[in-house]
C-alpha cells in the first residue's frame, strides 16, 4: 500500500521529541528543538530541528559520544564527523572549540539539515555530501555509523589521521568489538578505551 509522503521523522519530533540534558563530568548540555519552551539550563545550549535525519542526543550512540566530547578538550583540534546526520557532534565539538568541523554525509537530506542546525547554533561547519573522508589530517574523527561501514573505511580513517589523533566509533553492539580493533590495528592504530551504554558500544583509537 502507498502511504501519503511524509516527513516521518518531523512527525515524531513534533509528538514525542523532549529536551534532553546529557552530562559530560565537569559539563552539561540540554538539546531541544526551536518550538520547546521549558528547556533546563545547561553549560551548552543546542537546538535540533531533525526533520528525516538521525542524532537528536536520545540514542544512546549519540548521547555518549556527546559526552566524550563534553569530557574531552575539543580546544583547537580539526574534526571530522563522518556520518552526521543531524549535525550534532559537529555543532556540539564547535561550541566546545574544536577551530575547525568537517560534517560529511551520505544522505542529501542530512547535509541540508546539518546546514540549517548549525545556522540555528550559529556555528560554521564544512559540510560536505559524500561516503568516504575528505582528505586532510584531522585531529579527531568521529563516526557514529553501522560496524561495516566502519571496517570498510578504517584504512581512509587511519590515513587522515594526524600522529597522535584519535577515532571515537558508535553504533555497533560488544559482538562487534573484536572485529573492529582487530581491523584498526591492522592500519595502525590503538585501542585505547571502551565504553557501553546498555547494549550498544563505543572505542577509542589512537594513531
Amino acid at each position: 500500500e502507498e502511504v501519503e509522503d511524509k516527513d516521518w521523522n518531523e512527525e515524531w519530533e513534533k509528538n514525542y521529541f523532549q529536551p534532553i540534558v546529557v552530562d559530560g563530568g565537569e559539563f552539561k548540555c540540554v538539546i531541544h528543538s526551536s518550538f520547546h519552551t521549558d528547556v533546563p539550563e545547561a553549560d551548552y545550549d543546542i537546538v535540533i530541528n531533525p526533520k528525516m535525519s538521525f542524532g537528536t542526543g536520545h540514542h544512546e550512540t549519540t548521547s555518549s559520544m556527546l559526552r566524550w566530547i563534553l569530557a574531552d578538550s575539543m580546544q583547537g583540534k580539526k574534526v571530522l564527523d563522518m556520518g552526521c546526520g543531524t549535525g550534532i557532534l559537529g555543532i556540539m565539538a564547535k561550541k566546545c572549540g574544536a577551530s575547525q568541523v568537517v560534517a560529511v554525509d551520505i544522505d542529501d537530506k542530512s547535509v541540508a539539515n546539518t546546514l540549517e542546525n548549525a545556522q540555528s547554533n550559529a556555528v560554521e561547519l564544512d559540510v560536505r555530501l559524500g561516503s568516504t573522508p575528505p582528505d586532510g589530517e584531522y585531529d579527531l574523527i568521529l563516526a557514529n555509523i553501522h560496524r561495516n561501514i566502519l571496517i570498510e573505511h578504517m584504512p581512509a580513517y587511519a590515513k587522515n589521521l594526524r600522529e597522535g589523533g584519535e577515532l571515537w566509533l558508535s553504533g555497533f553492539y560488544q559482538k562487534d568489538i573484536a572485529y573492529l580493533t582487530q581491523t584498526a590495528e591492522q592500519v595502525g592504530l590503538k585501542h585505547t578505551e571502551t565504553n557501553c551504554h546498555n547494549e550498544w558500544q563505543w572505542l577509542r583509537l589512537k594513531k
